[in-house]
């Protein structure tokens, strides 16, 4: 989650360039922007991460490391496009791939801390 917020994304940028803080008339002004981008971000934490976290290390619970994480990427994978077409019903499906493949590189690397975690907790309790 922290990666989102150190380097947010494309369309958080850009819409902060076309609202100017002074300009009285612009149609968001920039402080909803990083509010928006808080919703996003811990609405992808409560619908996509924290499920295929669970449901991924739930299914490599007698497999490597790497079946666990690949198995929570595939799970996240689905889960964050389902949630995107729901929550935004794009018809332009090179923008929303775009939007997703951004989604997934920022929660792998969430995913990837939270596997490496359980598994040592696991290791850790077993010896």
């Amino acid at each position: 989650m922290l990666f989102t917020y150190v380097i947010p994304p494309a369309w958080a940028l850009d819409a902060y360039g076309a609202a100017p803080a002074s300009d009285p008339s612009a149609d968001i002004p920039p402080f909803v922007i990083f509010a928006m981008l808080l919703v996003y971000c811990v609405g992808f934490h409560v619908f996509v991460h924290i499920p295929s976290g669970l449901l991924g290390t739930r299914l490599g619970l007698n497999h490597g490391g790497l079946i666990t994480y690949a198995s929570a990427l595939a799970i996240a994978g689905v889960l964050t496009a389902s949630a995107l077409l729901v929550a935004l019903r794009m018809e332009d499906v090179g923008e929303l791939m775009q939007l997703w493949a951004d989604f997934m590189v920022r929660g792998s690397l969430g995913l990837a801390g939270y596997v490496w975690m359980a598994r040592r907790s696991r290791e850790t309790t077993t010896t």
